[in-house]
């Protein structure tokens, strides 16, 4: 097996090649995920040696430590005026593996990322948890980072970040930015919650919100006056509702419901689907917490909450489908796609063909 394999060469090539992803394991060849779709490399399978080498040019020391002793870290890395990597280290059948997501180094716009104008308009709250959730890949750290440089361009604040670990890097405008790395800086997203609260924060943004301890650190802070923004693993604005209040035992409680409620500003659900001309574009699902919606998720009415989604007219509540919607019906992706990303296949089919009577109405393109 050879050893010539060149690091900063491939990286180069495939930063060329717009790779989101890039996979590095010992006894495979290399292999990149573009436009959303892996693919194979020609590149010669990576030996020991290759790996060992890959290795010793991405991680530094302390890193090398902890990949000695555990099957999972993660870490960042960076080529100068090429870009940085938020970077996996894992086992596959006990070989060792890489995979490596791109982070570029300029921060893209709501208008680059062509989401919904509306977004903009969340992050001027001075209090309350804004969520973008949806599964792995799907652009949520992209979308978190679009919204924060807008309140760093836009507003004189001190947003803290507390990230696992810290991806983009902004660089001061209107705002003053401090970043926090899990591992390096703090302990743990609710430590890092914690001790932000006595950093002279407005802003606050968590890499993910994993469990009821975090959880809860963000709802206090910003019960005490913060603006907390993050992420959550879930497919839909409805489901991740859920999944809050299912944190607590108690989550059929009143109390329980309107502490959360009263902290919950707005859901975006998003998921990244292929172009018909080649690409990626986001499609959105958003639930802003209205005094109505407010009171349907207190009476438990979760279906009645959807119900109002999708006869919607305005930019605060929108369907998944009717963003599908939107998309096809302007030719920016096929039907094929549309379907394949409904979690309502039923309900788009039927928007396609026109049946579903409130097609016209929610997909006014003033939505989106």
């Amino acid at each position: 097996m050879s050893s010539e394999f060149d690091l900063r060469d491939f990286l180069t090539k495939a930063h060329k090649a717009h790779v989101s992803d890039i996979h590095f394991r010992e006894g495979k060849s290399p292999s990149l995920r573009v436009d959303g779709k892996i693919l194979r490399t020609s590149t010669p399978v990576l030996s020991e040696e290759d790996f060992e080498k890959i290795l010793s040019e991405i991680a530094k020391k302390d890193i090398l430590e902890k990949i000695r002793v555990s099957n999972n870290v993660d870490f960042t890395y960076e080529i100068k005026n090429l870009s940085r990597y938020r970077v996996n280290y894992c086992k596959d059948l006990g070989m060792p593996k890489l995979t490596m997501r791109v982070i570029p180094y300029d921060i893209p716009t709501l208008e680059d990322l062509a989401l919904p104008p509306y977004l903009g308009e969340l992050t001027k709250y001075n209090n309350g948890i804004i969520l973008v959730t949806g599964p792995t890949g799907s652009g949520k750290s992209t979308t978190l980072a679009s919204m924060v440089d807008l309140i760093n361009k836009e507003q004189q604040k001190h947003i803290i970040t507390i990230e696992d670990p810290v991806e983009f890097l902004y660089t001061d405008k209107k705002s003053l930015i401090t970043q926090r790395g899990l591992g390096t800086d703090t302990e743990s997203f609710a430590t890092g919650i914690k001790y932000a609260l006595r950093q002279d924060p407005d802003v606050i943004l968590v890499g993910e919100i994993r469990d009821r301890e975090t959880l809860e650190a963000a709802i206090e802070a910003s019960e005490t006056g913060h603006l907390v923004l993050s992420t959550m693993h879930t497919n839909s604005c409805i489901q991740t509702v859920n999944r809050i209040l299912g944190f607590f035992q108690d989550s059929s409680s009143s109390l329980v419901v309107k502490r959360v409620m009263n902290t919950l500003r707005g859901v975006i659900s998003q998921k990244l689907l292929p172009k018909e001309e080649g690409g990626l574009v986001v499609a959105t699902e958003i639930l802003t917490v209205t005094p109505t919606i407010f009171d349907y998720f207190l009476k438990g009415n979760f279906d009645d909450v959807y119900l109002l989604m999708q006869k919607s007219k305005f930019p605060t509540l929108t369907t998944m489908n009717a963003s599908l919607y939107h998309l096809l019906k302007h030719g920016v992706i096929s039907q094929d796609i549309a379907i394949e990303y409904s979690d309502n296949k039923n309900e788009l089919e039927q928007m396609i063909r026109g049946i579903y009577h409130g097609a016209k109405n929610v997909m006014q393109d003033d939505i989106i």
